[in-house]
């Protein structure tokens, strides 16, 4: 059982958490797919864009550009270089489309990041991954910056980039508590260096960051955000 008493330091995840993210690079996939149907069928078409951004992750990492550039790159291949320039013009509008897409919070942010500050019990970072000014544009647009101590902007969350943040705040691992949608990368890192997590799943994920779930004593699973203010807010 997670121990709120002792948590001090509260870690955000932004994408999927936050904010919606992933239905549009779905819905983009979706459509550059149905382009490409003259060439190759579209299940085909997508199975190869996740083997295509895999191979391109430990070169481009995370982010809206490094997908663009999957995004052509698996055109390309898919047709067999017979994808005409409009065609191609077409996917790469698609891409740069994301980089202006709205990051309205989900239901329940607002009110729950307010009523958390509000109790002035908590250090509040909110922890994102991906390229800097794709994640920092976002953040403008959703307006929730002014409810954070911090933002940190990573190209990966490993588990030394959690020590890191629990450093800066002078906390140690057991006063900090995760909390976002991506087993992957909010939960289990915060487990394994032992500190507390909080599961919201989305209704999408990226095939990416799909992993095996499992049960722990430091972790609570919620289907809604503003959920954790039973446990947050209350427990003063």
């Amino acid at each position: 059982m997670i121990d709120f008493d002792k948590i001090k330091l509260l870690i955000f995840d932004a994408d999927d958490t936050l904010w919606d993210c992933q239905t549009h690079f779905d819905r983009v996939m979706n459509h550059a797919a149905d382009i490409l149907k003259p060439y190759v069928e579209k299940s085909e078409t997508e199975r190869l864009l996740y083997e295509t951004e895999r191979s391109n992750m430990p070169l481009m990492g995370y982010g809206t550009k490094a997908f663009t550039i999957s995004l052509m790159e698996n055109a390309i291949k898919v047709s067999q270089m017979k994808a005409k320039p409009q065609e191609l013009l077409e996917i790469l509008n698609l891409g740069k489309d994301l980089l202006r897409m709205p990051a309205t919070p989900l239901e329940g942010v607002v009110e729950t990041l307010n009523n958390i500050k509000q109790t002035g019990k908590y250090i509040m970072t909110m922890f994102t991954k991906g390229e800097l000014l794709d994640q920092e544009g976002k953040i403008e647009r959703s307006g929730l910056g002014k409810f954070f101590d911090d933002i940190v902007i990573v190209s990966d969350k490993t588990d030394d980039e959690y020590i890191d943040i629990c450093r800066k705040n002078a906390v140690h691992p057991e006063e900090m508590l995760t909390i976002g949608n991506s087993f992957r990368s909010d939960v289990a890192p915060a487990l394994r260096i032992g500190a507390s997590a909080i599961y919201i799943p989305f209704h999408t994920t990226w095939a990416l960051e799909h992993t095996e779930t499992f049960e722990h004593e430091r972790l609570m699973t919620v289907e809604r955000f503003d959920s954790i203010q039973d446990l947050l807010v209350t427990k003063l």
